[in-house]
């Protein structure tokens, strides 16, 4: 059985409801995975955005997700399952889709990683720091792609840039 990761909330591929954006409720997606492989110990989910201007922009950190589940729910609190890491925002946890405005859709990638043990990094870990980690630990990696635009122009007819 292959190893996959999906969403109730999604299509692979579709685009990612509001309410799991900087648009909405920004509560993070419920997720589900199927076909770890024998020998998994625990998990880690990288979540980004590789079409930001500025490079590959982190929106979620979450490292040590116990072995023995096979998902998370919608709205994960930071410290209720696994690691948090810091994320592109400087926060701990999950941010959601927000991109510019006006920049056209950007794809962002769910990625989950089963594990041979856990990475026992602490909370506030940085992506370089779970990318070191993972290397060597991941058996295989499962992944989700959304989209998310939004919508508007990136200026006001006053030239000014519009608040999100």
């Amino acid at each position: 059985m292959a190893f996959t990761l999906t969403s109730p909330a999604f299509a692979p591929g579709a685009a990612i409801p509001v309410r799991h954006t900087c648009d909405g409720e920004d509560l993070s997606p419920p997720l589900v995975w199927h076909g770890a492989p024998p020998g998994t110990k625990a998990f880690a989910l990288v979540v980004d955005d590789p079409d930001a201007p500025s490079g590959t922009f982190t929106h979620w950190l979450l490292c040590d997700v116990p072995a023995s589940r096979a998902g998370l729910p919608e709205g994960v609190a930071t410290g209720q399952i696994g690691v948090a890491g810091t994320n592109g925002f400087s926060r701990l946890g999950y941010g959601g889709p927000c991109p510019p405005r006006g920049h056209g859709p950007h794809r962002y990638r769910f990625r989950l990683h089963a594990l041979s043990g856990p990475l026992g990094l602490t909370a506030g870990c940085s992506r370089a720091e779970v990318d070191a980690a993972l290397d060597g630990a991941t058996l295989a990696s499962a992944e989700l792609v959304g989209r998310y635009e939004r919508a508007g122009g990136g200026l006001s007819s006053k030239g000014r840039a519009r608040k999100p």
